[in-house]
Order: C-alpha cells, then sequence, then structure tokens
C-alpha cells in the first residue's frame, strides 16, 4: 500500500527532435556521384549553403508523399517560379517517383523524372552490394526535347567502397573514343585524413591525351572528427586544387547542444531539449592567368550558419561575397 501512494516522481527527459531533412535529399542519390564530390565535408557544405535557399522574388515549393502501406516508395513534386510572373517566363514543374530495395538503406534505387524542362523523362538506377563493396549506376535519358552531346543519350558507372577506400569510372556508352571515360576518381581514407583525387576530361583538344593535360585534375585533402551521426559533434576541414586553376578552402562544424526549456504542452518530466548548430565557411580563390576573358571572377568567400530550435523551427543566414578581377 506505501509504495502504491508514494510513486516516485519520473526521472528527468531532455527531447532529442530528429533533424530536418535527415538523411538530406542530396543523400538518396549519393551512389550516382563521385566519392570526390561527397566527402571532404562537400556534401554538409552543399546542403548549408543551398537548402532553403532561392533567388530573391523566386518560390520554390516541394511536396513528398510516401504511403504507408509501402514505405519502399515515394513521390516528390517541385514547382518552382517567379512571383511576378511574365508570359515569356516558365513555372518549372518536376516529378520524381522512387523505390528502393530497403528502407534503410538508399544506396539500391530506381527512379522516374519526370520534368516539363529539356529532361521530359529520365530514369536512374542503382544497385549496390555492401557485402562486396561493389555497385553499378546508370542514368538514361528516355525523353529529350533535343539531344545535343554523348552524355544525352545516357552515363554509366562502376564504383567500389570500403572503409578506407572509394574508386570509381563512369562513362558514356554512345559517346567517341577521346571522351571515355566520363570521369574518374580514388579517394583514401586513413584515420582522420582523407585524400583524393579526380579526373574529368573536359579540357585539351582531340589530338591530344587528354589525361596528360593538369586542368582535367583535381586533388583534395580533408581532416575531419566526427562519427557522422547527427547526435554527436563533428568538424572537417579540407583543401581542394581544382582543375588546377582554382584553390578551395573549406570549413564545416556540426554542434550539439541541451538547453533548458519550460515548455506548458510538454509533460513536466521534460527540463531539455537538444539543439543543432551547423556552421561553414568556403573560399575559392582563382589560381591561373587567364586572359580570355575581360570579367574573372577571383575569388568567392561564402559563410552560413543554421540553428534548428525544435522539429518544427529551423533558422538560416548566408552570407556571400564575390571579387572580380578585371583585364585591359
Amino acid at each position: 500500500m506505501g509504495n502504491w501512494f508514494n510513486k516516485e516522481p519520473p526521472p528527468p527527459v531532455v527531447l532529442v527532435p530528429p533533424l530536418f531533412d535527415f538523411p538530406p535529399l542530396a543523400a538518396r542519390t549519393r551512389m550516382l556521384e563521385s566519392s570526390y564530390n561527397m566527402l571532404f565535408g562537400k556534401l554538409a557544405l552543399k546542403c548549408l549553403f543551398e537548402d532553403y535557399f532561392e533567388e530573391a522574388r523566386y518560390f520554390n515549393t516541394m511536396i513528398m508523399l510516401k504511403p504507408i502501406d509501402d514505405p519502399h516508395v515515394d513521390l516528390m513534386a517541385t514547382v518552382s517560379g517567379p512571383f511576378d510572373h511574365k508570359p515569356e517566363e516558365k513555372i518549372a514543374g518536376n516529378a520524381l517517383f522512387r523505390w528502393q530495395s530497403d528502407v534503410d538503406d538508399p544506396n539500391t534505387f530506381m527512379d522516374l523524372f519526370v520534368s516539363n524542362s529539356n529532361h521530359v523523362l529520365q530514369m536512374r538506377s542503382c544497385a549496390y552490394y555492401p557485402r562486396y563493396g561493389f555497385g553499378a549506376f546508370g542514368i538514361l535519358p528516355l525523353l529529350l526535347k533535343k539531344r545535343v552531346t554523348a552524355e544525352d543519350y545516357g552515363v554509366m558507372g562502376l564504383r567500389y567502397g570500403s572503409e578506407k577506400l572509394s574508386a570509381g569510372v563512369t562513362v558514356m556508352p554512345f559517346a567517341i573514343k577521346d571522351e571515355l571515360p566520363k570521369s574518374a576518381w580514388l579517394v583514401s581514407k586513413m584515420g582522420r585524413l582523407t585524400v583524393g583525387v579526380e579526373y574529368e576530361p573536359e579540357h585539351g583538344s582531340k589530338d591530344e591525351m587528354k589525361y596528360k593535360n593538369l586542368m582535367n585534375w583535381s586533388c583534395a585533402i580533408g581532416y575531419g572528427v566526427g562519427s557522422g551521426s547527427p547526435l554527436s559533434p563533428s568538424f572537417n576541414f579540407g583543401l581542394e586544387l581544382a582543375k588546377s586553376s582554382q584553390f578551395i578552402a573549406s570549413f564545416y562544424q556540426h554542434v550539439v547542444v541541451q538547453r533548458r526549456v519550460k515548455n506548458p504542452i510538454e509533460e513536466s518530466e521534460v527540463v531539455g531539449i537538444t539543439n543543432y548548430i551547423d556552421f561553414g565557411f568556403e573560399l575559392q580563390t582563382r589560381m591561373d592567368d587567364a586572359k580570355t576573358s575581360n570579367n574573372i571572377p577571383d575569388s568567392t568567400f561564402q559563410v552560413a550558419a543554421s540553428w534548428q530550435a525544435n522539429k518544427n523551427f529551423l533558422l538560416k543566414v548566408i552570407f556571400i561575397r564575390q571579387t572580380c578581377l578585371l583585364l585591359s
């Protein structure tokens, strides 16, 4: 009887809200991208700098539908355009139907992309086997208003990934010999240090061997701490020499903090809530002495920060500064 009337109060509880868009939408198609473009903090910085930011006087609306009966599929539709719509301007509309084999693993999937732009109908697919680390993927434009380049006829790729090494290559099946491969990358991780190199044959004439042109090569080195879980803090610092013409220095930090709250909507035992703070900056500086243009971007500096106070409120700010070098 005494234990019935003298119950101990429940222990204090700290709420841990889910992150906005976790995993981010860009991570759902990461197997179609080079690992070189996903590591070194690039994916986190891309989400920090671009998500929820739109051009002035432009809008972007997105909705995702996921049936309860079958969580393997979802449909995402977006509509974007200017607020003061003019007859000559087009309202962009896209729809994406996606299927993935495992609800918790987005790396094996197939999707269909429909748009009122040039890519009217496009199919993307990837099959990845984590036990062996091998995967194959492809991007196939089914309907286009106009096919101009070999890439418009499709891209295929092979990749290998492990805890310490990632390598891959992409090819265009209908490309000419001088355009093979489309890209190739090799990234290695040694403890907290990550180094990588990427080859993209975009410069050079058909008569020369493009792999000898340094403008087609990029290399990067990064130092990072953290498990990658959103519930633990992490940071990443990276240096990159892109196309032998641009030097990029970047930093990203994810901080997890707890603050005391007294919310009348929550239970009395709730005494705190977890907040997520993200900060990042990127400095791009031109290295080459290009004289083909009279208006050359010399450097770009951008810094952004975000604060998620709860599951329904996210505040983001960004500052971008660009300078140009004028040559006469």
